[in-house]
């Protein structure tokens, strides 16, 4: 092989490697690519893992807050455990597809990966959570769904679904 087509070969393999890479924040890894991975637990109703590339990571679901179930100063809120029952009863070992938001941050507080998921079938689980009344809009921080996430609400709201029904 004559040494062009050698460095052609090299460069080739590492352009493979680069597009195909990992990145590494605070010692985990995810994949860059958009694929699907299976939700191998259901944290609550705005929080699940996933399985990705051999790690586990913990997932928060951009611009919703469901009820907390595990907070150790506020205890079990009002539709609270609802809320993670129907996530984890929708998600739990189910395939979904990860999408990060490029006006918000990749990672929260806590190390989270902050996300949409969309289920196999391509509903945005974020959107569902607000437009059957399980979760509030989380608009603390920005992200590029946030006007439909208002509405969302609104209208969960005005015909008294879910939380808004059960809940002061």
């Amino acid at each position: 092989m004559s040494r062009r087509k050698l460095v052609i070969l090299v460069l080739v393999i590492l352009l493979a490697l680069v597009l195909a890479i990992t990145f590494t924040k605070s010692g985990k890894r995810y994949t860059a690519s958009p694929g699907y991975y299976t939700v191998s637990k259901v944290v609550d109703g705005d929080t699940i893992t996933v399985v990705m590339s051999g790690t586990t990571e913990k997932v928060r679901l951009i611009g919703v807050d469901t009820p907390e179930t595990h907070h150790p100063n506020k205890g079990v809120e009002c539709y609270g455990q609802i809320a993670s029952d129907f996530t984890k009863s929708a998600l739990e070992g189910k395939r979904v597809r990860l999408e990060s938001d490029e006006t918000n941050q990749n990672r929260d507080r806590y190390q989270r990966l902050l996300r949409y998921v969309y289920t196999e079938d391509g509903e945005l689980w974020n959107a569902r959570l607000l437009q059957d009344g399980y979760a509030h809009a989380l608009t603390a921080f920005p992200f590029t769904k946030m006007d439909d996430f208002k509405l969302y609400e609104q209208n969960a709201k005005a015909q008294s679904r879910g939380l808004w029904s059960s809940c002061n």
